[in-house]
């Protein structure tokens, strides 16, 4: 059975810093990129960070460049997302996703996880 548990969320004041973990079971975590998407109330769902299988570079939505960091450490089957100088408007509900694409002649198999989320709230 798959699974993707986050933790780490909580309340923080403007500028404190949250350390969020996401802990993969039931696949191979090391052949998966591994992301983090946030959404905020009355907004959709927006990739936040992505951290590729090893040797691959990592991308981060432009409103959080230089201020969030994903780290993978495939030993303990966790993606982390640490996020400094937070502002109120990252808060959401913030959930990792485990995504392999494999590719056969001209089709494709997609396997792509989701976990339930955790709460980050910024607020003073």
């Amino acid at each position: 059975q798959v699974q993707l548990v986050e933790s780490g969320g909580g309340l923080v004041q403007p500028g404190g810093s949250l350390r969020l973990s996401c802990v993969g079971s039931g696949f191979t975590f090391s052949q998966y990129a591994m992301s983090w998407y946030r959404q905020a109330p009355g907004k959709e769902r927006e990739v936040v960070a992505v951290m590729p299988i090893a040797g691959g570079s990592t991308t981060y939505a432009d409103s959080v460049k230089g201020r969030f960091t994903i780290s993978r450490d495939d030993a303990k089957n966790t993606v982390y997302l640490q996020m400094n100088s937070l502002k109120s408007e990252d808060t959401a509900v913030y959930s990792c996703n485990a995504l392999m694409i494999i590719i056969e002649g001209s089709s494709h198999r997609k396997y792509d996880y989701w976990g339930q989320g955790t709460q980050v709230t910024v607020s003073s």
